[in-house]
């Protein structure tokens, strides 16, 4: 119980130390409020554009999410890139580590100021996704799940960035490292998932019948004496992008996306960014028929002229809608969520063990103190 006590109570004094040299002079301060004048900005003219008073906040609500995010996935890496190999190259790093502060509180601090910082973005924006969900249309889980999944992610940024400053010496390495490995989840993914199925095709073949002659009856508005085209068959190769899909998973936007409960409207269709999303990435999941068959012979001899002119028969199959779509599919958010939590443990871990003392042995020039 002491032991803990004195831990914990070591790790705060690393977080304070953190936060205090962060906050202390007004760039910071400027930071947040440029912030929240962009996220006000993008917040009206949502209001405006989707004519969110009448059909509610739901499309407000997920675009103030995303943005968060993608401020977060800008700013954190340069806030988070230098914080243990930035010490060293100032000679601060070896003077906190001949104190009693250990090598797992030093970096679990770092982290944990980061993570704070990064939240600060959140917190910065909660005035307008309350007045999203003012607007209506939003329901708590949705709310709950995604504010939530986007804590962690902003986590997630904050400790690959601590972590390679911890392995790596130099703090501008450190830095662009970070940012390429959050592009890598951001765009990579989307790049690797186009560019695999693109280069992954199977042939698909159609098959079509066609109405060669027959006769119309004006008066029942049927078709008689059909005469039937033999098969007319064409071929082509289709994307194979169901044997990609799960790559998709590993992106942050996918997964704060996908862990949102799903919101359609009486017709099927997502009334916000996180249901499109969704759709779009369970869609990739469903492969390609590769053998497809049109009969128009029995199509004309089903179907019908009402006396209006309108065409009657049997209704053309449309598929499935978005909602059925997301709902027959797999959620993917859990599996790329624990990828982004064992990346930014392991990046962490491995930190710690390029930062502990004593050293066995140190990158050539490397500074002490």
């Amino acid at each position: 119980m002491i032991h803990s006590r004195v831990f914990f109570s070591g790790l705060w004094l690393i977080v304070t130390l953190e936060l205090r040299q962060r906050v202390r002079g007004a760039s910071w301060y400027v930071l947040l409020g440029v912030f929240m004048l962009l996220v006000g900005v993008v917040t009206f003219l949502l209001w405006l554009a989707t004519s969110a008073w009448l059909s509610g906040g739901g499309g407000v609500f997920s675009t103030i999410i995303f943005f968060v995010l993608l401020l977060g996935t800008l700013v954190s890496p340069a806030l988070s890139g230098n914080a243990i190999n930035g010490d060293r190259d100032a000679g601060t790093l070896a003077t906190t580590q001949v104190t009693l502060i250990s090598t797992g509180q030093l970096v679990l601090g770092k982290f944990l100021a980061a993570w704070i910082t990064a939240l600060a973005f959140l917190a910065a924006a909660l005035p307008f996704l309350i007045f999203a969900v003012v607007l209506g249309e939003v329901s708590f889980g949705t709310i709950a799940v995604s504010v939530l999944v986007l804590a962690a992610e902003l986590g997630v940024i904050a400790a690959v960035g601590v972590g390679l400053s911890g392995i790596l010496t130099r703090p501008l390495f450190s830095i662009v490292l970070t940012y390429l490995v959050v592009a890598a989840l951001s765009l990579g993914t989307l790049i690797a998932f186009a560019l695999l199925g693109t280069a992954t095709q199977q042939q698909a073949t159609n098959v079509n019948y066609y109405v060669v002659s027959s006769t119309f009856d004006e008066a029942t508005g049927e078709q008689s004496d059909i005469v039937c085209s033999t098969a007319e068959t064409t071929t082509q190769n289709v994307p194979r992008f169901d044997y990609f899909w799960w790559i998709l998973a590993a992106n942050p936007y996918v997964v704060v996306a996908d862990a949102a409960p799903g919101s359609f409207n009486d017709a099927g269709y997502p009334t916000d960014l996180f249901g499109q999303i969704a759709v779009g990435v369970r869609s990739a999941q469903s492969p390609p028929e590769l053998y497809t068959e049109f009969n128009g012979c029995d199509e004309a001899a089903q179907s019908s002229f009402s006396d209006s002119g309108a065409f009657s028969g049997e209704a053309f199959d449309r598929g499935p809608t978005a909602q059925q779509t997301y709902d027959g599919a797999v959620p993917s958010w859990f599996i790329g969520l624990a990828i982004h939590l064992l990346l930014g443990a392991g990046a962490l871990l491995w930190a710690w063990r390029r930062t502990r003392t004593p050293a066995t042995h140190l990158p050539a020039g490397s500074r002490i103190a």
